[in-house]
């Protein structure tokens, strides 16, 4: 039988309290206690959840195989990096840290003392990612919009590691190529940071990736479609939805045939912290290794650099 994971997690803000919920009930987990700096928040989602309280994240060290890491990117080193030198297993949230080097540092440690450091890229779980990869062969074009109204949270970076960075971790795991080349433009809004941004990415292999990432818009929209030398695939994040059309020679003519595939709905992070337990138990790397966050967020860091404000 796999062991019981004895974890934690480290952060109870927004995202952190979701962790807490679905990890509360995951089978193979042993939820041991929450972690903040925040008396009042930890106190109340422990009593919630029937768990130990920990103002003091280095108290956690002795009681945990893994932990899942939910404070602000800024913190992430300062957090991450005690428990993997500890030997003890981590999810970070993305992106992986708030610059390369200090990605460099989670990463040093993991390696050296073989430790596993996942990173919470959920898009990569979405069903819909998971229906829609194998079709995904020769792309030539990728069109990804993820648009979403203003809130007061996340201010702290700009929108390209809030939410666009998503977007960057499932092309570089599905266009599987070099970027050659970036280019990109964005525009504070409603922040000190940027709050709308565009990047156009080309690869290698010839693809050109032209990605949008907005925080002020009125609707939600999160979608990728890629477009290949005979099929269009189009994937709707939220939805959890893929279509795909293929064009095929019949009776001497080109016809289009395709259509919406089947998807099991399931929570993405349900599906990521199962892949992170099942690692920790099977010792193996998580779908999304430490190396992974690390190439998402030197993407992320390009654009940054390319970008002329508007």
């Amino acid at each position: 039988m796999k062991r019981s994971v004895q974890m934690a997690v480290v952060g109870v803000g927004h995202h952190g309290q979701h962790h807490v919920r679905i990890l509360s009930e995951m089978k193979g987990v042993s939820l041991v206690g929450v972690a903040d700096i925040n008396d009042k928040r930890v106190s109340e989602v422990a009593a919630k959840y029937g768990v130990k309280s920990f103002l003091d994240v280095r108290e956690v060290i002795n009681h945990v195989d893994a932990v899942v890491v939910a404070v602000p990117t800024s913190a992430h080193v300062e957090v991450a990096l005690p428990f993997l030198e500890h030997g003890i297993d981590v999810l970070v949230e993305k992106p992986i840290a708030a610059s390369l080097l200090e990605a460099d540092q989670l990463l040093s440690a993991s390696k050296d003392l073989d430790v596993l450091l996942g990173v919470g890229h959920t898009e990569r779980f979405n069903p819909a990612i998971a229906v829609a990869s194998p079709l995904i062969i020769k792309p030539r074009f990728v069109e990804v919009h993820r648009l979403g109204v203003f809130q007061e949270r996340s201010l702290d970076i700009n929108v390209i590691y809030d939410l666009m960075i998503h977007d960057l971790d499932v092309l570089l795991a599905l266009v599987s190529s070099e970027v050659v080349s970036v280019e990109a433009v964005g525009v504070a809004v409603l922040s000190k940071n940027t709050d709308i941004a565009n990047a156009r990415i080309r690869f290698n292999s010839g693809c050109i990736a032209n990605v949008t990432a907005s925080r002020i818009s009125r609707d939600r929209v999160r979608k990728i479609r890629f477009f290949q030398e005979d099929s269009y695939v189009s994937i709707d994040y939220a939805a959890q939805q893929v279509e795909a059309y293929t064009v095929l020679s019949q009776d001497g003519r080109s016809v289009i045939k395709g259509g919406s595939l089947d998807t099991k709905n399931e929570e993405p992070l349900v599906r990521e912290l199962r892949n992170f337990v099942e690692s920790v138990q099977m010792r193996r790397p998580p779908l999304v290794s430490g190396l992974s966050g690390r190439n998402a967020l030197d993407l992320a860091t390009k654009i940054e650099e390319k970008m002329t404000i508007g």
